[in-house]
């Protein structure tokens, strides 16, 4: 089994910054793929970035030049690095992770999710 815990999520106003963090436990070695996904009220849960286990990465056009997403391998922990916020990048944050799929989507496993609110 995998554990993933989210942390680093909060307030912040329209062109601010936040970086969320996931920390990944338990069976580790058998990820494939880890990611971000989002969801907003009245929304379905979207994918923002990927990152796979050779590194690669991939974002949403929504997020494109704003969001990075990173890795500590040593201590296994993901980031989302988050600049220019928006209003629209509102949005519950959730740590996703995949023993099955390369590609990530669906998930395998996922975390408790952290509130980002972006105020005008």
């Amino acid at each position: 089994q995998v554990q993933l815990v989210e942390s680093g999520g909060g307030l912040v106003q329209a062109g601010g910054s936040l970086r969320l963090s996931c920390a990944a436990s338990g069976n580790i070695f058998s990820i494939r793929a880890m990611g971000w996904y989002r969801q907003a009220p009245g929304k379905q849960r979207e994918l923002v970035a990927r990152i796979s286990r050779s590194g690669g990465t991939n974002y949403a056009d929504a997020v494109k030049g704003r969001f990075t997403i990173s890795r500590d391998i040593a201590e296994n922990t993901m980031f989302l690095q988050m600049n220019t916020l928006k209003p629209e990048d509102t949005a519950v944050y959730y740590c996703a992770a995949s023993v099955f799929r390369f590609e990530l989507d669906p998930p395998s496993h996922w975390g408790q999710g952290t509130q980002v609110t972006v105020s005008s």
